[in-house]
């Protein structure tokens, strides 16, 4: 009972009660260094980490000391883990991660090194050391969770044939052109058509998607990438099934030739046809969708590849951003869409993108029951992820045995 009592109350501990917690586990040598001289209360107590008891100022020498502290410690963190999250920490097993003057964090799937942040709260000599590989970065095991990668892929398979389906719909509701000409757009008004350019702007997208798919083989935590890809591509989609839906925009351009009525009797036969065509240039629709579904994957697309390859890599950065701006040029240029279906688009899904990446690294959405209750398949999808993915590779293949042999 009286454990209990003294975990309950933790955070408000004076530094006589730490001195009286220390004494009870063993450590009456470092009551006066941690309590009398360097004024260590509850809540202090909570954040410590061993970094903070190997360096300065209070650089303990004895290894065994440091280690029985440790686990001590972290028995009374694992028993306030609430109290840790208020603090803005988390508690995942070993130590409180963010914990001040730690540097056991990623930032951008990157090691703290990348970070001027953390860099900046490192005194002179703690930079030398750290820059010299002193503290290194801890490694993290994720837990890949198949099976939730498996559920977020029929989520996506889903709402793509949803997609379809409304499309359908939509097509069936065109609006007539001699009724209803192209809506005053002051990027079509003014740039002529360019027949081949939407088949450039596709030809964007098979790049970024192929250099995509090379960064999702090798990343040793392509599941929870894939995972994450389509829980946003699902969303967002989902999104562009209702704005497609409740108002029908008049045709951007007179080369949209639209006969809707011809295929009322083959809307189900039309919404299969859509997904096999994987988003490309489908002849039997016309019209103009609420917003482009083409910036969508191309923006998409662009910000997985640089979100999931390192900082240094800037060639493919470059590369990637220079695809999706060009893909979305083309679009336009090619009078496929207006402006505001593009410039929706693409602000759609980055802000989406943003929101999931923040949230999940944060881990902010576990100390609000309103994230929870808004996202709650994001919930379900991050809840063992525990921070930033790392931008680690590794072969996917096993050697075979007789390669194996011979290095081995």
């Amino acid at each position: 009972m009286r454990e209990r009592e003294m975990a309950g109350s933790v955070r408000h501990w004076s530094p006589k009660q730490v001195g009286r917690w220390l004494r009870e586990e063993g450590f009456c040598d470092y009551v006066d260094l941690l309590c009398n001289k360097h004024r260590l209360d509850g809540t202090s107590l909570l954040t410590l980490s061993e970094y903070d008891l190997r360096s300065p100022p209070l650089e303990l020498k004895v290894l065994g000391d440091i280690k029985r502290l440790m686990v001590s410690l972290r028995k009374l963190q694992k028993q306030n883990a609430d109290v840790l999250e208020e603090l803005g920490l988390s508690y995942d097993g070993h130590s409180p991660q963010n914990s001040a003057g730690g540097v056991d964090w990623l930032c951008n799937g990157e090691s703290a090194r990348d970070c001027d942040a953390v860099l900046d709260t490192l005194s002179g000599d703690q930079y030398h050391q750290y820059n010299n590989g002193k503290y290194k970065q801890q490694p993290r095991r994720l837990d890949p969770e198949c099976w939730k990668t498996i559920i977020s892929s029929v989520y996506v398979v889903f709402v793509f044939g949803f997609t379809s389906f409304v499309m359908v719909i939509v097509h069936e509701r065109v609006p007539d052109m001699r009724t209803y000409p192209p809506l005053p757009d002051i990027f079509l008004d003014s740039v002529p058509r360019i027949p081949w350019a939407f088949a450039m702007a596709e030809a964007c997208g098979v790049i970024l998607c192929s250099v995509w798919l090379l960064v999702l083989l090798l990343h040793k935590h392509r599941s929870i990438l894939l995972r994450r890809l389509c829980s946003l591509m699902g969303t967002v989609f989902m999104l562009r099934c209702i704005t497609m839906f409740v108002t029908s925009l008049s045709v951007p351009g007179q080369h949209l030739q639209c006969t809707g009525k011809v295929w009322a009797s083959h809307s189900l036969s039309l919404s299969l046809y859509v997904p096999y065509g994987v988003g490309m240039t489908l002849t039997v629709f016309s019209g103009d969708y609420m917003f482009s579904g083409h910036t969508v994957v191309l923006t998409m697309l662009n910000f997985f590849d640089t979100e999931y390859t390192p900082r240094s890599w800037n060639f493919i950065h470059t590369l990637s951003w220079v695809l999706n701006l060009f893909g979305i040029f083309f679009i336009l240029a090619a009078h496929e869409h207006y402006s505001i279906d593009v410039f929706i688009a693409f602000y759609i899904t980055t802000r989406l993108f943003l929101y999931y990446h923040t949230l999940a690294n944060t881990r902010a959405y576990q100390q609000s029951r309103r994230a929870r209750i808004w996202f709650p398949m994001f919930s379900f999808f991050e809840c063992n992820v525990n921070g930033p993915v790392p931008n680690e590779y590794c072969w996917p293949f096993a050697r075979p045995a007789i390669l194996r042999r011979l290095i081995g």
